[in-house]
């Protein structure tokens, strides 16, 4: 019994440590890419344009110091962007006030010449669901915690009941999926002013969302049937966000081939289809690709490492009690 009860103990600890990495995870960044040209000089843009990628969003990456009026960096970027600079920055290119850019800006403008859609184009979905199914994970290794059937299930039940609650409140009834709506149509058409394309494309968002929404409270309803039912279901319970460094880098993938096969005509520079860079270096016209994990997948591994001892002890113990 004391072998069984460390392990038990063992288990608790390693799965709540994952609990706390995964939620930590959700706030860092998971993977970065950045573009290098020889009109983006070092001294400007020593990282090159650069952007993060998190699970709820794409953010700038660049870390060039402001440079101030009259700096060779800022003389460089006045040349190369003319009054494109000022119009971003709002007037901060003028006298002695600091210079700044965002990068997803500016990747953005790059991909618009050789046809690719803006960058909130992909994946609009998994990216407004992200902190829900971070949600149902939790929930999901909260109830992995416990070793008897029945506190699963109440912990899952409570859980469950909890995110589906708050997932419908935030995106339907206080209407954050209709305000995104708004921001997304308006960003997209930034760079690619058709009307009626774009309608369809943000009625295709919200029946994509409200889809995802009710498959999040289907699986819900699965994995609480699935642990009822079949005792050897609980392992998915850790198993699932185990493999979540998995899902992060097929999801990436899969968005970064529908960008790279899914040019349009508008183009000032004409590129076949290609598949982006999902790791390591590549090149597209006269621009060197850089994408590699960042620290946040560092943590997503961690959780991994914490999780798959923890599912080999568990079943071990199935294996045991299954014998006696």
């Amino acid at each position: 019994m004391n072998v069984e009860k460390n392990q038990n103990l063992l288990v608790r600890g390693l799965t709540l440590a994952a609990v706390v990495l995964l939620v930590a995870s959700y706030f860092m960044p998971i993977w970065w890419v950045s573009l290098t040209a020889p009109n983006y000089p070092k001294e400007a843009f020593p990282d090159g344009i650069r952007i993060h990628f998190h699970f709820n969003g794409v953010f700038n990456g660049c870390k060039a110091p402001p440079q101030k009026k009259g700096s060779h960096a800022s003389e460089v970027l006045q040349a190369d962007l003319g009054d494109d600079i000022t119009e971003r920055t709002g007037g901060a290119a003028q006298g002695n006030v600091e210079v700044g850019l965002n990068c997803v800006d500016e990747m953005n403008t790059i991909n618009h010449y050789v046809g690719m859609y803006p960058i909130v184009t992909g994946s609009p979905v998994e990216l407004r669901l992200s902190k829900f199914i971070f949600g149902f994970l939790a929930v999901m290794l909260l109830g992995f915690m416990a070793t008897q059937r029945k506190q699963q299930l109440m912990i899952l039940g409570a859980g469950f009941v909890a995110v589906s609650a708050w997932m419908v409140g935030d995106q339907i009834v206080m209407g954050n999926l209709d305000k995104f709506a708004v921001v997304y149509h308006d960003a997209a058409a930034t760079f690619f002013n058709q009307p009626e394309v774009l309608s369809r494309w943000v009625a295709n968002l919200k029946f994509a969302t409200h889809a995802a929404i009710g498959g999040l409270i289907v699986s819900m309803v699965i994995v609480m049937l699935g642990v009822w039912k079949i005792r050897r279901f609980s392992l998915l319970l850790a198993l699932v966000p185990a493999l979540l460094p998995v899902f992060f880098v097929l999801d990436y993938a899969g968005w970064l081939w529908f960008f790279g096969h899914n040019m349009h005509p508008w183009g000032a520079f004409t590129v076949k289809p290609f598949m982006p860079t999902v790791f390591g270096e590549g090149k597209v016209a006269q621009f060197s690709t850089y994408s590699y994990p960042y620290y946040g997948y560092a943590v997503l591994l961690a959780v991994s490492a914490a999780l798959l001892p923890a599912l080999l002890i568990r079943r071990k113990q199935m294996k045991e009690n299954q014998a006696s």
